[in-house]
Formats: structure tokens, sequence, C-alpha cells
């Protein structure tokens, strides 16, 4: 319990949980991430995916072929926190079950 509040901070906003929602499908390149998170701030998003990768929850992959290009992935640390998009999803679930049958 004592690393959670630094887990909340790296975590805990909606466009990092996206991120790492759409990186859990495999590596993406910046455009697409960026038109996938409904075209995103690019200097926001740039922000999120550096602390991401400080935080080593995803990795940064350049590559020169033609030009340059730039992908996203989820490390091993990255796929650990999918089990929190797997939470959100069951209680969003349970949220919509409750709300279509309250009296159960």
């Amino acid at each position: 319990m004592e690393h959670c509040p630094e887990s909340i901070r790296l975590l805990g906003d909606h466009l990092t949980l996206y991120i790492i929602h759409v990186l859990r499908h495999g590596e993406v390149r910046f455009s697409e991430l960026r038109r996938l998170l409904g075209n995103a701030n690019p200097v926001t998003l740039t922000a999120r995916l550096k602390k991401l990768e400080a935080g080593g929850i995803i990795v940064r992959k350049v590559e020169t072929i033609d030009r340059q290009s730039v992908s996203y992935g989820l490390t091993r640390l990255g796929e650990e926190a999918t089990g929190i998009l797997d939470a959100y999803e069951h209680f969003a679930e349970a949220a919509e079950h409750l709300a279509e049958h309250p009296e159960e």
C-alpha cells in the first residue's frame, strides 16, 4: 500500500488510462495514437507519454527507414496496469446492469 499514492499519480487520470487501453492491443505510432485518442493535444500527449516512459509503463521506439517514425508500446509493467482497465470495465458493466435493474 505504501506505493499506492505514487501509482495513483502516475496512472490516475483518464488520458493515461486511455493510452494504456490503446497500447494494450500493440505498438502504435504517435500520429495514430493521437488520432485514436480523439486528436488529443500533441503537447499534452507528448508530456503524458514522457511521464509514462519515465515511469517504466511504456517504451518509445524510434525507427528511421525513409523518415523518422516514433511508436509506443507497453512494457511488462505497463501490461500489469491493464488489470486496472479490466476492473474499470467490470465496474462499468455492473453499474450499467444495476441502472437497468435497480431492484437487484
